[in-house]
């Protein structure tokens, strides 16, 4: 496919701009301006429509493929909601309108929707607070993390380390490292779960948090939470829930009922809006009433006659942590859908999402190898180790070959713990027919391993590139193709 600026003749347009009707107040310096035209392809409409709609056809998307993506929630983001986002009333608002007289009558509903989602939230997590303000899952990390720090400088505790499992997302140590901690990884056990042994040995009174990913990364829940959170409060440490999979339990159980003191939460994940390549994300914090003081300002407060307002006072926040209020047509969507499905469909989603991993993981198994022989949540894990020892087929291999039947590759080689790890989360979107077809291309990726493992070796062949050689083109963007 030709690069725009390979179809470029010279004098075709795409738009042609009238000619300015308000004068220069002065000449730009002579310094900033072009001594020639900007080099700009020159193409007609017709060529822009066609040139990006094709390379948009390209592309692997949720709404055109299944992306069984493991521990990223791409699940199908419903329409009505992207309707709603784009409802005048919220687009046309600019976030410096001024909140009294006529800029605060304009104001009100979009505070009205954050309030309402802060609500929410903590309902739907057992938190007290949220903070709206992260753009992201790694960003709420780090807001989470520095919340953590402020509770324990508020109360002079001289704490050092932050305990992460190996199981656990791997932004968890960046985030504790990134706000001044240093990190401890606690081991896993033969059942998949933080081992308590070795984490009793490392929680000493220098422990400032434990950062939990709860389903973890195994799509295993943490059976022994409880005895965790009580074991961190005697410390005076502070137990984090990473919310990315929360998929998993939604409306079955409630972070802050387990013991969890601060949660943050992938909006663009769990309550579907695009994320990735498709949309911003929105990664909200909340937190026990012990920690709301430190929240980012500013923070929505509803006044005694019903109207919102923007309150900038409390003294112990943490400061901003993003500009204005968040991505906030991102929430706006989020607010949608859980509106939409309300608490019996939330549980559901929960249902459905563990239903098809399950499924997944019992169709599979005879097939590949499993870290851990149980029942898995929301995502189930396997081992390409059976195919590396048949040809060398290794779990890229795989997962080039997905593509080459429409499929987008799950995670590999994560989490860390698992050798040739395929990490798949199917969500609660797919159809059982999407599953089978799925477990009928991995079934048949297994025979080609012992068949005609050159199949797999040499995948994708119906892509518009090949197989690169990846180590070179990670030094060398521009690197030949095999």
């Amino acid at each position: 496919m030709e690069l725009i600026f390979e179809k470029s003749r010279p004098g075709r347009r795409c738009t042609k701009f009238p000619k300015s009707d308000v004068p220069r107040s002065k000449e730009l310096p002579l310094k900033y301006t072009r001594s020639k035209p900007c080099e700009l392809p020159e193409v007609s409409e017709l060529e822009v429509v066609r040139h990006f709609t094709n390379l948009s056809r390209r592309n692997f998307s949720v709404d055109t493929n299944f992306y069984p993506l493991g521990s990223c929630t791409m699940k199908y983001n419903p329409k009505f909601s992207e309707d709603l986002a784009k409802l005048e009333g919220f687009t046309s608002l600019h976030p410096l309108l001024p909140q009294l007289k006529l800029g605060g009558i304009l104001t009100q509903g979009a505070l009205e929707v954050l309030f309402n989602m802060e609500k929410l939230l903590c309902e739907i997590t057992g938190m007290d607070a949220f903070t709206m303000q992260p753009a992201a899952g790694a960003h709420g990390e780090l807001t989470g993390v520095m919340l953590i720090a402020a509770y324990h400088r508020a109360k002079n505790n001289k704490k050092k380390y932050v305990l992460v499992p190996d199981s656990a997302h791997g932004t968890n140590p960046a985030s504790a490292a990134i706000a001044g901690y240093e990190v401890i990884s606690i081991p896993s056990n033969e059942s998949g779960l933080m081992d308590i042994a070795h984490m009793k040995e490392k929680l000493t009174e220098d422990v400032a948090a434990i950062m939990m990913t709860c389903p973890n990364t195994l799509g295993l829940f943490e059976t022994e939470i409880e005895e965790i959170a009580k074991l961190a409060h005697s410390k005076d440490a502070l137990l984090y829930y990473d919310g990315a999979n929360l998929n998993a339990v939604l409306g079955k159980c409630r972070p802050g009922d387990l013991g969890f003191d601060v949660i943050h939460l992938n909006l663009h994940k769990t309550f579907a809006t695009p994320h990735g390549g498709g949309g911003p994300g929105s990664g909200p914090v909340g937190v026990k009433k012990e920690l709301a003081q430190f929240l980012p300002i500013s923070r929505v407060v509803k006044r005694d006659d019903n109207t919102f307002h923007l309150d900038y006072k409390p003294l112990n926040s943490i400061g901003y942590i993003a500009p204005f209020y968040g991505n906030f047509l991102v929430i706006l969507k989020a607010y949608a859908y859980i509106l939409l499905l309300g608490k019996e469909g939330l549980i559901r989603t929960s249902e459905h999402a563990v239903l098809n991993a399950n499924y997944i993981l019992a169709r599979l198994k005879n097939y590949y190898d499993t870290p851990v022989d149980k029942k898995c949540m929301h995502e189930c894990v396997f081992s390409a180790s059976r195919q590396v020892k048949n040809n060398g087929v290794h779990a890229l291999d795989i997962a080039k070959f997905l593509i080459d039947r429409g499929i987008h590759p799950p995670t590999i080689y994560f989490p860390l713990i698992v050798k040739e790890a395929l990490m798949i989360e199917p969500t609660e979107s797919e159809s059982k027919e999407t599953l089978d077809y799925f477990i009928d291309c991995m079934i048949e990726a297994d025979r080609l391993s012992k068949e005609n493992p050159e199949a797999l070796k040499t995948a994708p062949k119906t892509m518009p590139i090949a197989r690169l050689d990846e180590t070179k083109a990670a030094r060398d963007a521009n690197c030949a193709l095999l």
